[in-house]
Parts: structure tokens; C-alpha cells; sequence
């Protein structure tokens, strides 16, 4: 049998974004009402151009902006009572943010120093994350002796070393030139079964969304908001082969055109 997507228990969604807005201090209307939900084990990504709100959405996920209006619940719960629930989550951003005078495994092992996990049992959860991401032979170097795409693989295991059970990534693999990306792409989605996560992924890349998603979700810009949803009812694990397949090319295809009809629907009323 073709193994499959992680199992989703829709009677308890892991995110709930229901009417969310966000207007900035200047007056900048970055998102209107979005109403997003996310099934446990689910890859969802959110697609969009520049300005239309992935990033902001996504960091109101994580806790890291405040909506204006509207409100967001992971596992039912307020973000700020997530951990009480047994849940964890994790942020990967679009660089690999790692501090460049400290060696890999302390870069990894920074979040359990924040939070006081003992030295020992820290080492041993940053020596398993380094060996999910393949850098385990990498532990002594400084980022500065890493490729781009070793480094975001440490800024990849700092939010695994966590052991979330959601994971956030905001363009995580943009910089990278595209045969890494591609590796990495297919690195993600094997860490994603094989731990059971929940990711939302953000990207610019119509090719990197069908590729890694359950589900991709369209937005628009000015001001930002959904106008599309697309399921991609493809099964995992994925290969090379499908990224050159006819299903493949269907789906780029409507991704492509929701983005179109946005753009043209903004230029006409703009």
C-alpha cells in the first residue's frame, strides 16, 4: 500500500484562525478577516506574493504579532496556554538567524538553555536533532564554515530540538539556489511523518507548494486575504518523478491562475 499523509483528527484542529485581521499602528491594512483551520498532521502552505499577509498571519500564529481583531486558538486553546495542553511549537524563519561566534550544537541548543532544560539531557536532544537533519557530524563548526543550505538545516534542528508538535516555517528555503532547495524540500517532508507534525509553510514558490502540500492556501494582497484553497490529493512520500508528472503540472496550473485572477481583480478596482 502507498504510504500516506500523517493522520488528521479533525474533531480537534490543531490551529484555528477564525476572522483574523491585522491593521499596523500607521494604518496599514495588512490582512482582512481570514478564517484558516488546520487538522492535526496536516501540511498546509500559504501562497502568495510579497505584501499579501503570509508572514504576518504566520507570525500571529506563533504569538510573535497580536491581531487586530479576531482571535486564534491552537488545540482549542489560547496561544499563551498551548504548553499546558502537552503541545509544543516551533518558528523557523526565512534566514538561518544563528549566532556566528558559537559552534553548531550551542546555536541548536539555545532554546533549552532559554528554558533551563539541564545540560545533559539537552545535549542528548540536540545530538538526536542534528542526526534528524543529518548534521550530526557537524556539531563542533561554526556557521561560518557551513553551506547556506547546512546552515538553515541547524536553524531547522534549533526548532526541532524543541520536539514540537507544530511547525512554523516562513520562506525557510527562498535564498537557496534550487537543487538545495529541492533536497531540503524533500528532507522536510520526511522529518514531517516521521515525527507526525503539523507545519504551515510559507513560500513565494507555486512548484515548492504543490510539491510539499496537503493543502495550499492562496492569498492576495493589498489588502491580504485568502481567495483560494487547494487540496492536493496526491499520496507521500514524493519524488522527483512527481514534480515532472501531468498531476503535478494541473495542479501548478490552478495555483497559478488563482494568483492571476487576484492580481487582475486588484488591478481593477486599484
Amino acid at each position: 500500500m502507498t504510504p500516506t499523509s500523517p493522520a488528521a483528527d479533525p474533531t480537534a484542529p490543531a490551529v484555528e484562525v477564525l476572522s483574523v485581521e491585522k491593521t499596523y499602528p500607521n494604518g496599514t491594512h495588512a490582512l482582512q478577516p481570514v478564517n484558516l483551520t488546520a487538522a492535526e498532521g496536516e501540511f498546509i502552505t500559504l501562497l502568495g506574493p510579497s505584501g499579501c499577509g503570509k508572514s504576518t498571519l504566520l507570525k500571529m500564529v506563533a504569538g510573535l504579532l497580536e491581531p487586530s481583531d479576531g482571535r486564534i486558538l491552537l488545540w482549542r486553546k489560547p496561544i499563551e496556554q498551548v504548553e499546558s495542553s502537552g503541545h509544543r511549537l516551533s518558528f523557523v524563519f526565512q534566514e538561518a538567524t544563528l549566532m556566528p561566534w558559537a559552534r553548531v550544537q550551542a546555536n541548536v541548543r539555545l532554546p533549552l538553555d532559554l528554558a533551563g532544560v539541564p545540560r545533559d539531557e539537552a545535549d542528548a536532544r540536540v545530538k538526536e536533532a542534528l542526526t534528524l537533519v543529518g548534521l550530526d557530524k557537524f556539531a563542533d563548526n561554526l556557521p561560518r564554515e557551513l553551506s547556506g543550505g547546512m546552515q538553515m538545516r541547524v536553524s531547522i534542528a534549533r526548532g526541532l530540538v524543541t520536539r514540537p508538535t507544530l511547525l512554523l516555517m516562513d520562506e525557510p528555503f527562498g535564498a537557496l539556489d534550487e537543487i538545495t532547495r529541492n533536497r531540503l524540500d524533500s528532507d522536510l517532508l520526511d522529518l514531517w511523518q516521521e515525527k507526525k507534525l503539523t507545519v504551515i509553510f510559507v513560500t513565494h514558490s507555486i512548484y515548492e507548494a504543490v510539491y510539499l502540500s496537503t493543502r495550499v492556501v492562496v492569498m492576495a494582497a493589498r489588502p491580504g486575504r485568502v481567495v483560494d484553497e487547494v487540496r492536493i490529493d496526491e499520496p507521500y512520500p514524493r519524488d522527483a518523478s512527481f514534480r515532472v508528472s501531468t498531476a503535478f503540472s494541473g495542479y501548478a496550473k490552478r495555483l497559478q491562475d488563482s494568483l492571476l485572477r487576484a492580481s487582475a481583480a486588484h488591478d481593477v478596482t486599484h
